[in-house]
């Protein structure tokens, strides 16, 4: 799921999303013994007819990037061999939107955008490249916009009695009389009294309208409240520069369907559920068969119109019901494609826990591959190198207490201050349910406060799906373990309401309907808890090793063992074939290289150690005395590791800041400290900033420019550069050949050293791509001038070639482990991907920091006598589809120093 940063939209991090293995039965069965499945001798399914990408394109669409844009990249996007274009939200959305995702109109195009017909362009365009269209819907929430949303200002206007008041998830009974059949509007800058008697609140009229023009904002006012008024003759009655004018201003207001309010009083007294914490979003009442309808009319017409081929669905988890959305969104489709013979591809952003499955009955056909960047990027780490890097944290941060305890810290406290309306509309509801029975009528409104913080807080999941349509043993599970953690922390007293909390969470189907009303909102408070501890609060605290600081990753686990990878990747081939992959996405927190330079310290713990003591004594020195004149270590550490992690593999290490190159990186990295200090909510956040420390730590980064300790750090990421790069292709070949369907995001064929938005958005060097692309120097002109990036498009290019040469092997082939044997085996990552008669094995080189030394490759010399055993004992030949190179299997074995031998990567075809 995507979270939201506190200070503006949907945008800020993330974007989640999942853990993707299997249902129970199947999920056992990744932990067996090498299976190799081939889906080919399994009875159809009615995934037969599915539209299944080959790969995506993920494009990020804007005023300043719009279908046009988009167009003229077609045939490089075709050429690169990308099957789908993936765009974001196409719906009109508020003016100037970068992301898409605050829609203020569902059944129109995006003007900004250009509009239906540039959709249509772009759509044709593409299909006469032999390309499809991809788009992500957003069914949670839209813009609360007065101005710009019609469906939310008519509520505004009209109140309750509104077509539209269905539509939005309003407490129409709040407990607080003032908004009584009201909406909160907190829009004011100031307090509402300051606010009228600043004159900033003016009543305007066009003769058929009325409104309030504070700023930006249009407001409508009640056709009942302006019955008697005139323009011309009335408009003098508001001045608000006279006591008289500014009472009758107030009064008016009273009159209206919603209350003006300062900004601040969001958090405490919004009576409509937002998205996350971000008051600019109010959710939508999907599960409403209406508002269903309203929502997707457009996206189910371009759907019968052949305009799209499947949908991405945005924050599925913020729905009352996923699984129920899920399925009523696959039969809709469905009918809609159902003349085309065709089945739609739909994937959602989730994020799973680690031990948590995908639900299968939901009829999707995956997540959006945040599982995946977690597992792949696990597999790259080193678990040797754990206990360095965790005394080197704990020593620097002075912070020794475990991640698990932190995270629930960090829910306490969100639950307390920025969550406080959607925990307490959750606490009241449940307080009114205990109050109908004379059973629990005792259980005061103190005590479900205090029982159900204390069974969200360890909560491992983003949210349990207990309700009409889902049902499973394994949520209840997850709520017993949480209830006996909440037991053991609440004082006696409480713990009977614990129990009542788990007996209702776990009723069934069959409860009244204030109760699943209750359910639904305690469940639906699950994801933003979840995500603002994590995503948006501890991985700006926690920074062991900020590679793994990712969203739908773990930082506390910081590496996968390659039997683990294999057998999740087996389960993968079986239940979730045509789930997306992804390494890099628009919410991601580090760009997808700059996460494999990071890794390579888990290797390298003692000489990281080492550097940083050094560059910690060096910093003591550059802040002088005073208080708080340095960050404190915990923040210290961070900008070490964004520095060696970002440091562009071209620019060298011994520029000044007068260089232009490095001001701009400096000014990049400078943008990501502010964002990280507020976002970690130690110093301030982002409604109350502390601007001495942020003064501060930007003070530190500036002192480092200027006295080298900068060029230190930049020597030594130039030092793991190489290192860092053959992760990257090693990650780059894992994500094209592994189960499932890979997303190129925009621009990441070349080099990614991208920090979180807006940094991760920022405008693609097409033309540089383009070049890439059309270079024809071969593999080791590639291999030594490494840095341009050009290895990396390069390889994506070609091993997406061998995808669309072997369509059905890559969609539907099963997937075997491959050992390899000899004195470097522990350096090898190697599969088999197998339909029929048709066979392909990927090889990659791992954890090869200390083999590697001017370039992303390892010395033939350094692979000894290691091979790999390829899975059947006679002698084999085989052709290596990026080099085009012919090798010999004697007894079933390669010699690893010959298949990798220039690259780091290889992908082998059966021959002969």
């Amino acid at each position: 799921m995507s979270s939201a940063s506190s200070n503006a939209s949907h945008s800020a991090t993330a974007h989640p999303a999942a853990h993707s293995a299997a249902h129970s039965a199947t999920h056992s069965a990744a932990h067996s013994a090498d299976p190799a499945v081939d889906r080919a001798a399994e009875p159809a399914d009615d995934r037969g007819n599915t539209i299944v990408p080959r790969a995506t394109a993920r494009l990020q669409l804007h005023a300043g990037f719009t279908f046009a844009d988009a167009e003229r990249q077609v045939d490089y996007l075709a050429s690169l061999g990308v099957s789908h274009l993936y765009l974001s939200p196409i719906f009109t959305a508020k003016p100037g939107s970068t992301h898409g995702y605050d829609v203020t109109d569902f059944q129109q195009i995006n003007p900004e955008l250009g509009g239906e017909a540039g959709f249509q362009a772009l759509a044709g365009r593409a299909r006469a490249a032999g390309l499809g269209v991809i788009i992500d819907i957003v069914p949670n929430h839209m813009a609360a916009s007065s101005t710009h949303n019609r469906w939310w200002a008519d509520v505004l206007a009209r109140g309750a009695e509104s077509p539209y008041a269905g539509h939005f998830d309003i407490d129409w009974h709040s407990p607080d009389p003032e908004l009584h059949g009201k909406v909160l509007l907190p829009i004011l800058g100031r307090p509402y009294w300051e606010t009228l008697q600043a004159g900033e609140i003016a009543v305007r009229s066009d003769g058929q309208r009325h409104w309030l023009q504070y700023g930006e904002h249009e407001v409508p006012l009640s056709e009942e409240s302006m019955a008697s008024f005139d323009a011309g003759r009335d408009g003098a009655r508001f001045d608000t520069a006279t006591p008289e004018g500014l009472e009758r201003l107030h009064a008016l207001l009273e009159q209206q369907n919603y209350r003006l309010a300062w900004w601040r009083t969001a958090a405490d007294e919004l009576n409509w559920r937002r998205f996350f914490e971000v008051s600019e979003l109010v959710a939508v009442r999907v599960e409403q068969p209406p508002v269903f309808d309203d929502v997707h009319a457009l996206v189910l017409r371009l759907a019968r119109d052949g305009l799209i081929d499947g949908v991405r669905v945005d924050h599925v988890d913020g729905l009352a019901d996923p699984g129920g959305y899920c399925q009523q969104l696959r039969a809709q489709l469905n009918a809609a494609m159902a003349a085309r013979n065709a089945r739609p591809w739909i994937v959602i952003e989730k994020i799973l826990a680690e031990s948590e499955t995908l639900r299968t009955e939901w009829q999707i056909d995956g997540t959006t591959g945040y599982d995946f960047m977690d597992e792949v990027g696990a597999v790259l780490h080193d678990g040797a190198g754990e206990t360095a890097l965790t005394t080197l944290w704990q020593q620097v941060s002075g912070d020794s207490q475990a991640y698990g305890e932190q995270v629930r810290q960090a829910r306490r406290h969100l639950l307390s201050r920025f969550l406080v309306t959607e925990f307490e509309g959750a606490c009241r509801r449940l307080h009114a349910c205990a109050r109908a029975e004379p059973a629990t009528r005792d259980l005061t409104l103190a005590s479900w406060r205090r029982a159900l913080a204390a069974l969200l807080e360890p909560l491992e999941v983003y949210r349990t799906y207990l309700g009409e349509h889902a049902w499973s043993r394994e949520d209840r599970l997850r709520l017993e373990t949480a209830a006996e953690l909440a037991r053991r922390a609440v004082r006696p007293d409480d713990t009977a309401t614990v129990d009542r909390l788990l007996a209702w969470l776990c009723a069934g189907p069959h409860a009244s309907g204030a109760l699943r009303e209750a359910r639904a909102r305690v469940q639906q408070l699950m994801p933003p808890l979840a995500a603002k501890a994590a995503e948006d609060t501890m991985f700006y605290r926690y920074g062991r090793l900020l590679s793994r600081n990712e969203v739908g990753s773990h930082p506390a686990t910081l590496a996968m063992p390659p039997d683990r990878f294999h057998a999740r990747m087996a389960v993968r081939a079986q239940v979730w074939p045509h789930a997306m992959l992804a390494t890099a996405t628009h919410d991601h927190k580090r760009g997808e290289d700059m996460r494999m330079r990071l890794a390579v310290l888990s290797e390298l713990a003692p000489e990281w150690q080492a550097a940083v003591g050094e560059w910690e004594a060096r910093a003591q020195r550059l802040a002088g005395s005073g208080e708080r004149a340095v960050p404190d270590g915990a923040d210290r550490l961070m900008l070490y590791q964004t520095l060696v992690g970002v440091w562009p593999p071209e620019l060298p290490a011994d520029r000044d800041a007068g260089d232009p190159a490095v001001h701009a990186l400096l000014e990049r990295v400078g943008a990501w400290q502010t964002k990280a200090v507020r976002e970690a909510k130690r110093y301030g956040h982002w409604t109350r900033p502390d601007e001495a420390y942020e003064q501060a730590y930007a003070g530190l980064l500036q002192a480092m420019a200027q006295n080298d300790l900068l060029g230190s750090v930049a020597r030594f990421a130039q030092r793991i550069a190489p290192a860092g790069a053959l992760n990257s292709l090693a990650q780059t070949l894992l994500q094209l050949t592994a189960p499932g369907v890979p997303d190129r995001y925009q621009g990441t064929e070349g080099w990614d050293f991208s920090l979180v938005d807006p940094d991760n958005r920022r405008p693609v060097d097409y033309d540089a791509l383009r070049a890439a692309l059309a270079c024809t120097a071969g593999w080791q002109s590639w291999l030594e001038q490494w840095r341009d990036g050009r290895i990396k498009v390069q390889l994506v290019r070609a091993l997406l070639a061998a995808r669309q040469e072997q369509p059905a092997l890559f969609r539907d082939g099963g997937y075997r482990h491959l050992h390899g044997e000899g004195p470097a085996a522990s350096h090898l990552l190697a599969f088999e991907r197998r339909r029929g008669d048709e066979r392909v094995i990927a090889i990659t080189t791992r954890l090869a920091a200390r083999l590697v030394q001017d370039r992303p490759a390892v010395a033939p010399a350094a692979w000894g006598d290691t091979l790999l055993c390829v899975g059947e004992p006679g002698a084999s030949r085989w052709t290596d589809a990026l080099t085009g190179r012919t090798l010999s299997a004697p007894n079933g074995r390669l010699r690893v120093a010959d298949v990798l031998d220039p690259l780091p990567v290889a992908l082998l075809r059966r021959t002969g």
